[in-house]
């Protein structure tokens, strides 16, 4: 089975890349400089040159702020280059994975939101993925993973922001009020290899680490991680922090899905984060605050 992975130089995109390539997969990883999903003609000619049996576009606008000022570019990435990827992913029959996120809903549940809950996006990035999930779910090979509060070896995230700023401040606040699931991007690409390579049928699944915390939650773990006093970290509320777009308060996803096509769910966030911190030092072992 061979695989192409567009934004192939993002954060789970390399992860991605490196889980297919230990496992002897055919893998061609495209990252951002060498297709850019907005020129239509060459999405054309690299899925007729690759002709990939599984296709997952890592590729995104993720700057969810500055999506508010700018939508309409943000869309041209992450909804309209989706469709004009899918229609390509139709005319020689590949599957397509799209990684979507949380923010597809309005953060207003008070249990899980299941794979079929009702959307309703409360910023321009979250209605840009939306059109993209749309696109995918269009095509009768197209699945949809949403996932939230990603961290990894290869990018900017709040868990290295934490190890950065544990090195740097005597104390550190961090919003209390905003509920979700911290996901290693490690085990997303466990996930979509796993589902890319499954008879599992097309649609949505939600691909994040189980159980639930807050951002101050997870940053006390990285705080007792480090060998930090965690009560160092104190707790704030996110009105404290004015931003241009707004943010789901609650960003809890069920996982039925995965167990409804035979497959294992992700595990505890926790674990994840434990199992992971090895890999997120050895990427920095240049930073003193992750040595």
């Amino acid at each position: 089975m061979s695989w192409l992975v567009t934004g192939a130089g993002g954060m789970l995109g390399t992860d991605l890349v490196a889980r297919l390539r230990a496992a002897d997969v055919e893998v061609a990883a495209c990252p951002r400089d060498v297709l850019d999903l907005r020129d239509a003609s060459a999405v054309s000619a690299a899925l007729l040159r690759h002709r990939p049996e599984v296709v997952v576009n890592c590729a995104a606008w993720t700057a969810v702020d500055d999506a508010e000022a700018h939508e309409e570019e943000a869309l041209a990435v992450n909804g309209t280059a989706v469709r004009v990827l899918a229609e390509g992913c139709a005319a020689i029959g590949a599957r397509l994975v799209q990684p979507s996120t949380d923010y597809v809903f309005d953060g207003k549940a008070g249990e899980p939101f299941a794979e079929d809950a009702p959307t309703a996006p409360v910023n321009a990035y979250g209605r840009t993925k939306l059109a993209g999930e749309r696109a995918v779910l269009g095509y009768e090979r197209g699945y949809v993973v949403r996932t939230a509060w990603l961290y990894g070896a290869h990018g900017r995230n709040f868990v290295a922001t934490m190890a950065r700023l544990a090195a740097e401040r005597d104390t550190v606040d961090v919003v209390d009020d905003e509920v979700g699931q911290p996901t290693w991007t490690g085990d997303l690409a466990d996930r979509i290899v796993l589902l890319g390579s499954s008879r599992a049928p097309a649609g949505i699944y939600h691909g994040t680490n189980a159980g639930r915390t807050s951002w101050y939650g997870l940053a006390r773990e990285v705080f007792t991680l480090l060998g930090h006093d965690p009560d160092r970290v104190r707790p704030t509320t996110a009105g404290r922090f004015a931003r241009p777009a707004p943010r789901p308060a609650f960003s809890v996803l069920g996982h039925d899905r995965w167990a409804a096509a035979g497959l294992a769910p992700m595990r505890d966030w926790r674990a994840a984060l434990h199992a992971a911190w090895p890999a997120l030092r050895g990427a920095q072992s240049g930073d003193p605050s992750l040595a």
